[in-house]
């Protein structure tokens, strides 16, 4: 099973497991500085990866260093740990996230362009989309891509809306193939 399969099935069961608590948004919280911890602190990460310390060990320093947090959450990085995904950890919550942020009515989107879009235009772009999608709020990246040559091209979970020149002359350029 591929790793992005099982960060999704660790990120739905706490996310099932938040619904039914009632507790989903002081989950993510705390889910959003574990990740914090794992990017930040590498000397710990490094020893929660390391195979050759005990399993009780590294459960004693996630008791130790969260042991302000919430019982789900220690007992879910307990269960990485005896399954050896420590490595998941931040793809598990940036999962956990999405799931959350979805159920709210919030989707995240990468809009790629020639230049940086300013705020304004990007909340332009983000007005125009969560009305043309239904949705609650879209939450827009921006990526740089001289490729794009003009325009904005926006990716929404798998589906890209191609408002780029070299989109549109791609298009054109199908179209004078398929007249001819």
């Amino acid at each position: 099973m591929s790793k992005a399969m099982i960060s999704k099935r660790y990120a739905e069961a706490l996310f099932q497991l938040a619904k039914e608590k009632n507790i989903l948004e002081s989950l993510e919280s705390e889910w959003m500085i574990v990740k914090e911890v794992f990017q930040q602190n590498h000397e710990f990460v490094q020893f929660l990866e390391n195979p050759g310390f005990n399993k009780n060990n590294k459960k004693q320093m996630i008791d130790n260093a969260f042991h302000d947090f919430s019982s789900e959450v220690k007992s879910t990085l307990k269960l990485i740990v005896d399954h050896q995904s420590e490595g998941l950890v931040v793809d598990i919550v940036d999962q956990f996230v999405q799931l959350a942020e979805e159920s709210r009515g919030i989707k995240q989107a990468i809009a790629y362009s020639v230049r940086e879009l300013s705020e304004e235009e990007k909340q332009q772009l983000a007005n125009v989309f969560q009305e043309k999608l239904h949705i609650a709020k879209l939450k827009i990246d921006n990526v740089i891509d001289p490729e794009v040559l003009g325009g904005v091209k926006l990716r929404i979970g798998n589906t890209v809306y191609d408002g780029s020149v070299k989109g549109k002359l791609e298009r054109m350029e199908k179209n004078i193939t398929i007249t001819n």
